[in-house]
């Protein structure tokens, strides 16, 4: 017997997402593909919900039936208040509105490391750390994190958020040696939080067994996450392209890298 009914997959069209509608489906009956385009090729598991996440009655019909829902959607980096705002911090609270009103019983939410990229990386922060967004993008992060907080500890839907760091086919730069999320281990680590007996309100980091590691994540050991890969096999490649970074660089300092030195995205480009 499959885990889920039906699972909704918000972002589905994105780089993760779709990694994501093929890597779940051995866990649901349906996968219900949430994008504001049509989909092409839909499997015979799949099915498709065409919205935009700040419609609110749209947005809320795409949960019904589902009982899980696994929330990648939404802005994808810094980007204008007014699209952080409709996107991911209304869009998030009409997903969490259609988990209650029809009964999702666990949410797995796309958090970043922009939700704490203003800590230091020699302080190995666990995951109960304070929060230090370091941009708007992680603001928006910080809400749906207390947003699910309170739909637990309220209504009782669990949710595991996810700070994922840097998920790409490979690293791309010298943080992403440290930073780096393998594809695969992205798909194990939402594939853990679907089917961990108990998730209640947890934050993991999504990272990769990199040999250098600058964060703790043992406060998630529960969901059973067992990352499989490492960077270091593309050290030597990516070492040889890039420089040696400055130490004092923001972007080297800390956890957030590249975003702590941007600007205020309203402001008007010089």
């Amino acid at each position: 017997m499959l885990p889920y009914k039906r699972i909704l997959i918000t972002g589905a069209a994105g780089r993760l997402g779709s990694l994501l509608r093929t890597g779940l489906a051995p866990l649901a009956e349906k996968i219900r593909l949430a994008g504001r385009h049509p989909f092409e090729n839909l499997a015979q598991n799949e099915e498709e919900a065409v919205f935009d996440l700040s419609d609110m009655e749209a947005t809320i019909a795409a949960t019904k039936d589902c009982d899980a829902i696994v929330h990648f959607g939404g802005a994808s980096l810094e980007s204008p208040w007014q699209t952080i705002l409709d996107s991911s911090i209304r869009g998030s609270y009409h997903i969490y509105e259609g988990a209650r009103k029809h009964g999702a019983r666990r949410v797995i939410y796309a958090s970043s490391v922009h939700a704490i990229g203003f800590h230091e990386i020699e302080s190995h922060i666990g995951v109960d750390a304070p929060v230090r967004p370091d941009s708007l993008y992680g603001v928006s992060k910080n809400f749906v994190e207390s947003l699910s907080r309170l739909y637990w500890d309220k209504f009782g839907i669990e949710t595991a958020c996810l700070r994922i760091f840097s998920s790409f086919p490979e690293p791309t730069d010298r943080r992403m040696l440290w930073s780096y999320l393998s594809f695969d281990d992205c798909v194990r680590l939402v594939e853990a939080s679907l089917t961990a007996p108990r998730v209640g309100h947890t934050i993991s980091f999504g990272i990769s067994d990199n040999t250098v590691k600058m964060v703790d994540n043992r406060g998630a050991d529960h969901l059973g996450f067992v990352p499989l890969d490492n960077s270091e096999g593309f050290r030597a490649a990516v070492e040889a392209r890039t420089p040696v970074p400055d130490p004092k660089a923001p972007a080297v300092k800390f956890l957030g890298g590249w975003f702590c030195e941007l600007g205020h995205p309203d402001d008007e480009k010089k």
